[in-house]
């Protein structure tokens, strides 16, 4: 592997690019984002499962461009809009009518004057259940691109990430028999990380791989669930 299996980082998210690991499947996703000037109406849905990434993806996105980022709950007021806006976990508002309305204007505010928009969900706008049909034909508009399930390199390498963020060291033998047994999800790499840390911490110690094979004991088929 191109990195090193250690890192001495601070307990927190690490959401710079230089921490955003590219693999097969996410390339395709970064490359959109990346030619965020050529968005269909100046638009961007971004979808995944459960911790696949998509709010360190958004992270660096809105340091290229100046970006402001919100809960889909807690938008923005339309006539205070920043350079651009990244609008998280959408999917969520879908059948409150009040939130749809909110969402709808700030919307067509921000295309009038230009604000590029990034929404992040788990699927595509078809699939949130929008009732209000202005919103929704707005949203069909936009386009869209996925984050997959890892391939083995990837599933490694945010497993490292994740497990630094956390203050945990993985050595190349441990990391090598988690990935082998754990699922293809990038969900479930967070589940994994944070039952380790929790039993650790239950019995005040550091991370080991015994906590890690506990954790992966009991961890769902679907992490989140």
């Amino acid at each position: 592997m191109p990195r090193q299996l250690t890192f001495d980082l601070p307990p927190r998210p690490a959401m710079g690019r230089d921490d955003f690991f590219v693999g097969p499947a996410n390339a395709a996703a970064v490359a959109l984002i990346d030619r965020w000037r050529d968005w269909p109406n100046g638009k961007m849905v971004l979808t995944g499962g459960h911790g696949a990434g998509k709010t360190h993806l958004a992270h660096v996105w809105a340091a290229q461009c100046d970006a402001r980022i919100v809960g889909a709950r807690d938008l923005v007021d339309p006539n205070a809009l920043p350079p651009a806006l990244v609008l998280e976990d959408c999917e969520d508002i879908a059948g409150d009518p009040e939130a749809e309305e909110r969402l709808f204007h700030l919307h067509n505010a921000a295309v009038a004057e230009g604000v590029p928009l990034l929404f992040t969900a788990r699927h595509a706008p078809s699939r949130w259940g929008i009732r209000l049909p202005d919103l929704a034909s707005r949203m069909a508009q936009s386009g869209l691109t996925h984050i997959d399930p890892p391939d083995d390199q990837l599933l490694m390498m945010v497993l490292v990430k994740q497990a630094a963020d956390h203050g945990i060291e993985l050595t190349p033998k441990t990391l090598s028999e988690i990935t082998a047994r754990m699922p293809r999800d990038f969900g479930a790499v967070a589940e994994l990380i944070s039952r380790a840390d929790d039993l650790a911490l239950s019995e005040k110690k550091p991370v080991t791989r015994a906590h890690l094979r506990a954790a992966l004991a009991d961890l769902p088929d679907d992490p989140s669930s």
